[in-house]
């Protein structure tokens, strides 16, 4: 359906107000397009809002979009700082476990709202929440507070970081 409404909305070309489009519309999109509305930051400022699912995890154009984020942002190696993980939004949930390991805690926000993840993506996490090197502290001091915080990561605990958390 998506995929039709972007066709309808772009038959006589890109409309400048393509921002005030449901941000979901824009994952049929590529950045080339957007260009004459806004830069490619801007427009995966907005991809970063919208519902990734949409698109199966194993789509090529789910997995082109992450790449051409990457490029934009001009992130040249496997770590990503605060400010690229805001922009890249739910789009970092498709990140290998290189991306979350050498970006520590800085994805940690963005993960806690991915529906899913692969076994390497789970494995990282529960590398980087381990270490402690994070703003929430190792597992032996988090509270109550720090487990809201967690919360769409809270599945990926093992026994061996949950026996750590008090009581």
């Amino acid at each position: 359906q998506l995929s039709c409404l972007l066709k309808m909305v772009t038959l006589h070309g890109i409309p400048e107000d393509l921002d005030s489009y449901p941000k979901d519309l824009l994952l049929f999109l590529s950045p080339s397009d957007y260009a004459g509305t806004g830069s490619c930051s801007q427009f995966f400022v907005h991809v970063g809002k919208a519902n990734v699912d949409v698109l199966p995890r194993e789509a090529p154009q789910r997995q082109q979009l992450l790449l051409q984020a990457l490029e934009c942002l001009k992130i040249p190696g496997t770590q990503i700082n605060e400010e690229d993980a805001e922009v890249l939004g739910r789009l970092v949930c498709d990140l290998g476990g290189d991306y979350i390991r050498s970006s520590g805690g800085r994805l940690l926000k963005g993960l806690s709202q991915c529906g899913s993840f692969l076994p390497e993506q789970e494995e990282a996490i529960r590398d980087v929440l381990s270490s402690g090197n994070t703003t929430l502290g190792p597992p032996a001091a988090w509270s109550a507070f720090t487990l809201r915080q967690l919360g769409g990561l809270i599945p990926v605990l093992d026994h061996s970081i949950l026996q750590q958390i008090p009581k």
